[in-house]
């Protein structure tokens, strides 16, 4: 499959030839742990292990690697396994890393009370401003990490300025796309070092698999990145992957349509006068809404807002709703709701990366949109 090809046909393609013994159309789900050897040292394919390859994976990994525009795709057992083996793979004891001050609670919590233990450091920046980033460096920062959009205040960080900040201190550049997707943003063409997924998310897109991602264009990093890979073992299931590479095919018409319902659920709670501040990188008042619109297709399927009336009534509305689902992750092509204070960010209280009290969190799904603004509308009250 040739990398000239659109978005839409890799996403069907790349990667997922028609099998070869019997012309199937979709790889196969290789439930297999071992392979028969060709003699000792003999590998049929090069497979030898499941951990260490699995052609169900092996198609996953290439599609993806197609879908970023990188030269290696290494699928993960979620999305946390893949940032774990990344880390371990570019820092060192007395590392230095700077994360963003809005990011994933999983995240921070993987930084702040596992990775320290091992004896590397970490630090805050609005990375949505280059000069911040910069004076957060140190002469022992290996990596800065971005998520664009953010996760859960949808901050934008300009990936090209950024990319340059990084790599001018010897930095690599590390952006989690998992708001975004590949069919939105392809961070590595604006110079990111590495791309990151919950394939769980966007990816999957049917809230029926756990997985992640990992994507560079350094062949060198590729190899690196695939040695940790096998040598800790976290690695995608093969019927995981044939679940994450059927959503996959989707993609492209799940976000367009994402985009669309979140733009319309934008409208609703601009104008909604329980509604205070709402989040969405393709608002014109969003503070960085051109580098989102120059580094993004569009601006996705999700949006924060902030509830008059504090707390107490963004739970309310997080437990008045019908049609969005009350549960964590987002992504899926049900709508769901969340309140990240109490949920998904609960590990960040206290920190530089708390998350205003009264911020409700919707992923807007594919469902009708006039359902979807019914629903809010009698769950804001």
């Amino acid at each position: 499959m040739s990398d000239q090809h659109s978005f839409e046909t890799l996403a069907i393609h790349a990667g997922q030839e028609p099998d070869p013994l019997t012309g199937a159309v979709v790889p196969p789900i290789y439930q297999v742990s071992t392979y028969k050897q060709d003699g000792v040292g003999g590998l049929r394919g090069g497979y030898e292990y499941s951990r260490s390859g699995n052609p169900t994976r092996t198609a996953l990994e290439e599609n993806l690697a197609a879908l970023e525009g990188g030269t290696r795709g290494l699928a993960f057992a979620s999305g946390l396994a893949a940032e774990d083996c990344l880390l371990r793979t570019l820092l060192s004891p007395g590392d230095h890393v700077v994360i963003p001050n809005d990011a994933y609670g999983g995240t921070f919590r993987l930084f702040a009370k596992v990775v320290s233990r091992w004896g590397v450091e970490w630090s805050v920046a609005d990375t949505s401003s280059p000069d911040a980033v910069r004076a957060a460096i140190r002469p022992e920062t290996k990596a800065v990490w971005v998520e664009t959009p953010s996760n859960p205040l949808l901050g934008i960080t300009d990936i090209a300025a950024i990319a340059t900040v990084a790599h001018e201190a010897g930095a690599k550049l590390v952006v989690d796309n998992t708001f975004a997707s590949p069919y939105l943003q392809q961070p590595l063409a604006l110079g990111a070092d590495v791309v990151v997924h919950s394939t769980t998310k966007y990816m999957g897109g049917h809230s029926d698999v756990v997985g992640g991602a990992l994507i560079t264009a350094d062949a060198g990093l590729g190899e690196e990145l695939a040695y940790h890979q096998n040598a800790m073992g976290a690695v995608a299931g093969p019927f995981d992957s044939w679940l994450t590479m059927r959503g996959i095919k989707t993609l492209a018409v799940r976000m367009d349509r994402h985009t669309a319902n979140a733009e319309r659920v934008v409208e609703l709670l601009i104008a909604h006068p329980k509604v205070t501040q709402v989040y969405y990188p393709g608002l014109p008042e969003h503070p960085l809404h051109e580098v989102a619109a120059k580094q993004m297709r569009a601006f996705g399927g999700m949006v924060s807002f902030r509830v008059a009336g504090g707390e107490e009534a963004a739970v309310e509305v997080c437990n008045r709703t019908k049609l969005f689902t009350l549960g964590e992750s987002l992504g899926g092509v049900e709508s769901l709701i969340e309140h990240p204070g109490r949920m998904t960010h609960a590990s960040v209280a206290g920190s530089a990366l708390e998350v205003p009290a009264d911020l409700v969190r919707a992923s807007v799904g594919i469902e009708s949109a006039d359902d979807l603004l019914a629903d809010l509308t009698q769950a804001l009250g």
